[in-house]
């Protein structure tokens, strides 16, 4: 046991010495708390505890060395937006601190004929044991498959935990799990990844799944508890229904968090199809739904559809760029955005090309027609200059047909009328008035060679 110690702590100075972690005080606890542990250990093999109780001091002032740097280590990868890992955690302690007292604590309890020191420490270990399992859950699953150090600590204090339970149910030496833990120890402070510990990490959500399973033991053996203690007096019940009570409730809020949070991710990813990333307006396929998805309030209305095109975005892209392109789409956007009502379905078809899908008649189409040439028509402060764009709408409307009208013979009837505003520069033309010879039109007060 002492020469498994000793190696262990020049270990410890070895791999902080070569290494040099970032945080190397975690290391000189848990090289303090094999020391302490390893005492307590002695002193209980060749004193008798309730003359000399120097051993669970020691034993305490171990876990808690081991607890203060399990705890240094967690907290730069603690999320303040994440509260599911540390109730994930909390419910893995329930369960193991529930297990705890039926099979250890109310045993050690109900054999003593009077509370002693004695007594209180031996069902104190159950706890220590229940909270250190519950740091090492929570280290598990915040750790990587690259951390090998820290793997080979979790698996230290698991072996150590291990034969802990071992010796409250009978067994007479711990040395060798002890001895092996302590090896454990010692390669892992002499790992090169040694120095990733208590560094910050980016949690994955997917990792939820796996703290779910560990979840699901835990509830399983609180089920077996209400079977295995069911001959168990009064006060036994009240803590053991305390505790499962604990642990249902926690169960609930879990699962509304994961109810939430499942909703949310919908939520995003139903935006993310429908929407333009980069003006956030509607893309192409929710174009194509709007006109169903808005029947119920657009059935009985004449509808307009808008085909805007940016005259000159060309130019600009060659001048100064996608990325400054990219800003103007994104100005553009923000400004018709700005024009058109709440009601109104406005998308990117493509490209420096915009929709507008609205519930108005021919006169308010105009009018809107017009709006936004002039909203279009004014500077863009761009982060490469000032510029200056026109734009050409094509306008198709609709009489209320119900069922008979389809954004399809909108958009190509619109998408005539803009090529037909484009090359004439007449700023806005409705698709009605093409065979008539005379088109309805806006005309522009700039020349295109200025556009830009």
């Amino acid at each position: 046991m002492s020469a498994a110690v000793l190696s262990s702590v020049i270990m410890i100075c070895v791999g902080l010495r070569r290494y040099r972690p970032p945080q190397p005080l975690p290391w000189y606890l848990l090289s303090i708390a094999a020391v302490q542990l390893t005492i307590g250990t002695l002193l209980r093999d060749f004193t008798d505890s309730q003359t000399h109780p120097f051993d669970d001091l020691f034993s305490f002032a171990g876990y808690c060395g081991i607890g203060a740097a399990a705890v240094l280590w967690l907290r730069p990868r603690q999320s303040s937006a994440d509260h599911d890992l540390l109730l994930d955690s909390a419910l893995i302690g329930l369960g193991a601190l529930l297990a705890a007292w039926t099979f250890l604590i109310s045993p050690i309890l109900h054999a003593a004929d009077r509370i002693t020191f004695t007594t209180v420490t031996a069902a104190t270990y159950p706890v220590l044991d229940a909270l250190l399992l519950t740091v090492v859950a929570h280290s598990v699953v915040t750790s990587a498959r690259s951390e090998t150090s820290l793997r080979l600590v979790h698996m230290a204090m698991l072996i150590i935990l291990v034969g802990d339970l071992a010796g409250h149910i009978g067994y007479e030496t711990l040395l060798v799990p002890v001895q092996l833990a302590y090896t454990l120890i010692a390669v892992a402070a002499i790992h090169p990844t040694m120095v990733t510990l208590g560094g910050p990490r980016r949690m994955l959500s997917h990792r939820s799944r796996q703290r779910a399973s560990i979840i699901a033991i835990a509830l399983i053996v609180a089920s077996l508890v209400t079977v295995v203690g069911s001959s168990l007096d009064p006060l036994d019940r009240i803590v053991v229904a305390s505790l499962f009570a604990m642990l249902l409730v926690g169960m609930l809020l879990r699962s509304e968090r994961a109810i939430e949070r499942s909703a949310r991710s919908e939520r995003r990813a139903q935006y993310q199809a429908d929407h333009d990333m980069l003006t956030g307006l509607l893309n192409r396929a929710a174009l194509l739904r709007a006109l169903h998805r808005n029947r119920d309030r657009w059935g009985e209305q004449p509808l307009a559809l808008l085909f805007i095109d940016l005259d000159g975005f060309k130019r600009v892209n060659d001048n100064y760029g996608h990325a400054v392109g990219d800003e103007l789409i994104a100005n553009a956007a923000a400004r018709i955005r700005r024009i058109i009502r709440r009601d109104d379905a406005a998308a990117r078809y493509g490209g420096d090309e915009f929709v507008v899908l609205t519930p108005v008649g021919r006169p308010e189409s105009m009018l809107l027609a017009q709006r936004l040439l002039a909203a279009l028509g004014e500077p863009f402060e761009l982060s490469a200059a000032e510029i200056r764009i026109a734009a050409s709408i094509g306008v198709a409307c609709s009489g209320p047909r119900g069922s008979d009208t389809t954004v399809y013979d909108l958009l190509r009837e619109a998408d005539s009328a803009m090529y037909y505003a484009k090359e004439y520069s007449l700023g806005y033309v409705f698709h009605d008035d093409l065979g008539s010879g005379h088109p309805d039109t806006g005309q522009r007060v700039w020349h295109r060679e200025t556009a830009v």
